[in-house]
């Protein structure tokens, strides 16, 4: 009886350790999937500050940066130091803006003033006599 107690008290203790090593706390890892918005911004977000960056290095953009008294590499430093929140909105302003200028201006004053221009010319030459102050070159 001695032998067979001194038998299952190694093994009592044996047990006893290996159930303590298996009852303590652990953090179970939990798989959550990954929406495809969630890639695609990072990505938008990501591709945006590099745009900025390469328009930043751009020596017109530098030159307007400086024309308003404001260092290029501080505008690169704070864009750096953005969030992604913010960039995205700073890029969404930049593509609302109207590439090349308005068209309107062009419609209102460069055309009139071209117009003007020509007839001018023509009027010196005596071709036409539109404008009655312009005498003709004789």
């Amino acid at each position: 009886m001695k032998t067979i107690r001194q038998k299952a008290q190694s093994t009592c203790i044996f047990f006893t350790i290996l159930m303590l090593l298996i009852s303590t706390p652990y953090q179970s890892a939990f798989a959550v999937l990954i929406g495809t918005e969630t890639i695609l911004e990072k990505n938008r977000v990501q591709e945006t500050r590099d745009y900025l960056k390469k328009a930043l290095a751009r020596e017109e953009v530098n030159k307007a940066l400086l024309a308003q008294d404001i260092n290029p590499l501080e505008a690169k430093a704070r864009i750096e130091c953005l969030s992604d929140a913010e960039i995205t909105l700073i890029a969404d302003q930049i593509e609302q803006l109207p590439a090349g200028g308005d068209a309107v201006i062009v419609l209102l004053v460069v055309i009139p003033l071209i117009a003007f221009v020509v007839l001018v010319i023509l009027d010196s030459l005596g071709y036409t006599d539109v404008l009655p102050f312009i005498e003709p070159q004789k």
